[in-house]
């Protein structure tokens, strides 16, 4: 029983790593998208004179690098605990069978004892 249920909490973590921290990353990562298409006013661009994106004040700025972060987080998190991690479920096996196989045949599995 105990195996068990520290199989389901390694399980748990895992999929906190693999979903939350990536959907975190990805999320964090979007600053620079929202930087790409829209600026601020500041001593950089004359103070909007010479920019060529859309201007606004930095309190919208930051709103919309804040909501660009949690929607694409949020996509990126969904998209790798629904579909990301069935599509590794099913394919983590057949790498190991082809990598105890390929062990095998360079005679690697008794260095590995």
């Amino acid at each position: 029983m105990k195996k068990n249920s520290s199989k389901s909490l390694l399980r748990y973590f895992y999929d906190s790593l693999t979903g939350s921290f990536m959907g975190f990353l990805i999320g964090t990562s979007t600053a620079g998208l929202v930087s790409h298409f829209f600026a601020t006013r500041s001593i950089h661009n004359l103070w909007g004179l010479t920019s060529r994106k859309t201007l606004l004040d930095k309190n919208t700025y930051s709103m919309v690098e804040w909501f660009v972060s949690v929607m694409i987080g949020f996509l990126v998190f969904e998209i790798i605990s629904k579909y990301l991690k069935r599509w590794m479920d099913m394919l983590i096996p057949r790498l190991k069978i082809r990598l105890f196989r390929w062990l095998i045949s360079r005679d690697l599995h008794l260095r590995l004892r």
